[in-house]
């Protein structure tokens, strides 16, 4: 078998080390090295790596930045195998020993991944149908094929972070079943239709469009930084599950400003009524920009700018789990490998 380095440690790593690949695994790369060891293999820096490896295969979304590290490096390509998209990378080359190394399952997201469908299983199985399919309007016609090539390995479905964010918040608001719940750009459909199904009534405001009309949801299109649109303490239950991090950035068309996150925590304490709550969601860790996606928080931070509120209750979502958890510091060095943690605060006026 081939021995083989994988570089990443996060999410897409544990995700193809899953998959069963058909080799040695000697090592993880990490391009600025800050573990020892992930899953139980020794990690290397990418400025020190072994020698004795036949591949280095990329399990990271971070393919131009890593490929870029690579050739300064002076590491060659040709023994490299980027498992995620990299439009500087030929995936055609040493693709027998490619598919070696990868195995079927893990092989069958590479094919998907650069749309090689006459490399994938795909017209493999088409005759295979053809050969045993006796049913006259159920044969293949080549004007009608459709190739799919990604979902043949994947698990029945995704519990995510956004998965766990989303369940935690609806349930704490039906248990008040609140007459009318505000919220600030959260999911439509995940978080939102939770709530209509609950049959609670909704109000959401959010710089982007709405794409269509729906019973139960009242959508006020604006900028929600001040909340100028509601009176002071005026408002009971309100939510805003991963959409603050983003005010100010001009990811969504809004308009440039540092503050405006802060400027919001504080026009939602003013809007609250005495005896309302507030769900949030952020994303925790080493506190930073990554400019223009998103802010990135300390626990701490979110809890100081509401300190005049009550923390009801704390979470971590992380890693596709949810995190009942009471210290506030756990993830304050964390600086992710695109595996993000969100922290969920329930707060109380």
């Amino acid at each position: 078998m081939k021995k083989i380095l994988i570089w990443g440690a996060g999410k897409t790593a544990k995700e193809l080390i899953s998959l069963n690949i058909n080799a040695v695994i000697i090592g993880i790369v990490e391009t600025y090295k800050r573990n020892d060891e992930f899953m139980g293999v020794p990690v290397f820096g990418s400025d020190e790596l072994p020698t004795d490896f036949d591949y280095i295969l990329i399990a990271s979304i971070h393919t131009i930045e890593i490929y870029q590290r690579i050739q300064k490096l002076k590491i060659n390509i040709d023994k490299t195998i980027f498992w995620k998209f990299c439009p500087f990378y030929d995936p055609r080359t040493n693709i027998k020993e490619i598919r070696e190394v990868l195995g079927d399952g893990s092989f069958q997201y590479y094919c998907n991944e650069y749309k090689l469908i006459d490399e994938s299983s795909f017209h493999r199985d088409k005759e295979l149908y053809r050969l045993m399919n006796t049913r006259p309007n159920f044969q293949i016609d080549e004007k009608y094929l459709w190739p799919i090539i990604g979902d043949k390995y994947k698990s029945a479905g995704t519990v995510s972070n956004y998965f766990w964010q989303d369940l935690w918040a609806a349930k704490l608001i039906y248990q008040r079943k609140p007459q009318v719940h505000y919220d600030i750009g959260s999911r439509l459909d995940g978080f939102i239709a939770h709530l209509l199904s609950y049959g609670v009534s909704v109000k959401m405001i959010d710089i982007r469009s709405f794409p269509t009309v729906i019973d139960g949801l009242e959508t006020i299109l604006d900028d929600a930084m001040t909340l100028h649109q509601f009176e002071d303490n005026s408002i009971d239950s309100l939510s805003a599950l991963c959409s603050l991090e983003h005010f100010g950035l001009g990811r969504y068309g809004d308009p440039i400003n540092p503050e405006a996150c802060f400027v919001c925590f504080e026009a939602i304490k003013r809007k609250l009524k005495i005896g309302g709550h507030v769900y949030l969601s952020l994303p925790v860790g080493r506190e930073r920009v990554e400019f223009n996606a998103h802010r990135v928080f300390y626990v701490q931070t979110i809890i100081d700018s509401f300190s005049e509120l009550k923390l009801v209750e704390f979470a971590y979502t992380a890693e596709g789990k949810l995190e009942m958890e009471e210290d506030f510091h756990k993830y304050d060095e964390d600086i992710h490998d695109g595996e993000y943690r969100y922290g969920l605060f329930h707060f109380v006026k």
